[in-house]
C-alpha cells in the first residue's frame, strides 16, 4: 500500500478559505456506496432515520496562536526579538508544549511577552518543541489566552490570510465546550442550532465525546509504505453514557454516524471489542484500508488533503476506487475543501 495510492490533483481555487454563511447552507456530496447525491448540508435529516445516533466531538479550541516579543539587552541597548507561538498540549507539570519561532534563538530561562497579563518563561526544550511555564493558570490563563491569543488556522488557510476576529466563531463548533483542541473537529463546523433542531424533531439521536484535536492531524506522511506510518497520539474520552447510548443504538439496528474522522477515531478506539465502552487516554489508531469497522456505520466528513492519513480513513470506510470516484465528482462538481469547505456523508452501501 503506497503513498501515492492515496494522492490526486486538487486545482487551487477549491481550497475554502472562509467557511460557508450559514453554517448549514455549505455543499453535501452524499455517497451511499457508488451512488452520489448533490444537496445541502440542511438537508442532512433526509438522509437520517429516526433512531440514527450522531455522535459529536464537542471538544473546545483554544486561541494557541500567539506573537510575543523577548527582551534582550544588546551592544546597541535593549532590544525586542519577534517570537511566534503555538501551544499544542498542556502537561502534567503545568506548563504547555509548543512549537516555538524561532526555536534556537530562545534561552533556556528567557521571558517572552505576548501582552500586559501573559507572559512565558521557556522551561525545556525537547524534540523540537519548546515547553513554556505561563504567569498565569486556570480561570486566569484562559481569560488572558483569549484576549491575546488568534485561532491556529490550518497551513493551508494561514498561508494565505492571518488569523482574524471572525475565526474565532468561524473555528468552534456550537457544541464546542471542553477546552483542549490546537485545530477544529471540522465537519462539526457545518452544525448550526437550526440544523440540530431539525435532526432532533426528525428522531435523530445525539452523543457527545470529546478528542483534542492536536497538531499532529496537519502532518504530512513522510514513507511510502503507509502501512509504516507512527500516528500522533490525541487524548479523548468516552463516557459512560455516551458508550451505552452507541451500544443502544446497535442493538435497535440503527446507524451510529460520528460528524468527523476525529469522532470515528475516538469510538473505534473504545470499541476495538466489537462492544463500545467507556474509555479515557491517548489514542493513536491508525485507520487505512484493511481496517474492520466495528462501531461506525457510516460518516460524515470534510474533503481531506491528498496523501493524508484521513483520506487512508475514507479510503478504509468506503474502499480506495469508490474514494477516488467519489473525490474526482467533488472536484468536477467543484465543492469546496478542506478545514473551511463543504462536507460529505459517506454510507459504505447503498441504503
Amino acid at each position: 500500500m503506497k503513498l501515492n495510492d492515496f494522492d490526486f490533483d486538487l486545482p487551487e481555487n477549491l481550497i475554502a478559505i472562509r467557511p460557508a454563511v450559514p453554517r448549514s447552507s455549505a455543499r453535501l456530496l452524499v455517497a451511499q456506496g457508488g451512488r452520489i447525491t448533490d444537496t445541502i448540508v440542511s438537508s442532512l435529516p433526509d438522509w437520517l432515520s429516526p433512531g440514527d445516533r450522531l455522535v459529536l466531538n464537542d471538544t473546545r479550541v483554544i486561541p494557541a496562536r500567539l506573537s510575543g516579543v523577548r527582551p534582550r539587552n544588546t551592544a546597541q541597548g535593549p532590544m525586542q526579538a519577534k517570537v511566534e507561538v503555538t501551544l499544542l498540549e498542556p502537561m502534567p507539570d503545568g506548563s504547555w508544549s509548543a512549537l516555538i519561532k524561532p526555536l534556537k534563538k530562545v534561552k533556556i530561562g528567557e521571558q517572552i511577552l505576548f501582552s500586559d497579563d501573559l507572559e512565558a518563561v521557556l522551561h525545556a526544550v525537547e524534540d523540537g518543541q519548546g515547553r513554556l511555564k505561563f504567569n498565569v493558570s486556570g480561570d486566569d490563563f484562559d481569560a488572558a489566552l483569549n484576549a491575546a491569543g488568534a485561532m491556529p488556522l490550518p497551513p493551508y488557510i494561514a498561508a494565505k490570510r492571518p488569523a482574524d476576529a471572525r475565526d474565532k466563531d468561524d473555528y468552534q463548533t456550537v457544541f464546542a465546550r471542553n477546552a483542549g483542541a490546537v485545530a477544529a473537529p471540522t465537519a462539526s463546523l457545518h452544525f448550526d442550532d437550526a440544523l440540530l433542531n431539525a435532526l432532533a424533531e426528525r428522531g435523530v439521536e445525539f452523543s457527545h465525546v470529546t478528542l483534542h484535536v492536536g497538531a499532529g492531524t496537519f502532518l504530512p506522511v513522510k514513507v511510502e509504505d503507509v502501512t509504516t506510518h507512527k500516528m500522533h497520539a490525541e487524548w479523548g474520552q468516552v463516557s459512560a453514557e455516551a458508550a451505552a447510548e452507541i451500544n443502544a443504538t446497535k442493538a435497535a439496528g440503527k446507524k451510529v454516524i460520528p460528524v468527523g474522522t476525529t469522532a470515528l477515531r475516538l469510538i473505534e478506539t473504545a470499541g476495538r471489542s466489537g462492544q463500545i465502552s467507556a474509555w479515557e487516554g491517548d489514542t493513536d489508531i491508525f485507520i487505512y484500508p484493511g481496517f474492520r469497522f466495528r462501531i461506525a456505520d457510516a460518516l460524515m466528513t470534510n474533503f481531506h488533503l491528498p496523501k493524508s492519513t484521513l483520506m487512508m480513513l475514507v479510503s478504509a470506510l468506503m474502499g480506495a476506487e469508490e474514494i477516488r470516484n467519489i473525490y474526482a465528482h467533488a472536484i468536477a462538481q467543484e465543492y469546496r475543501f478542506f478545514s473551511y469547505g463543504d462536507a460529505s456523508l459517506l454510507f459504505p452501501h447503498e441504503t
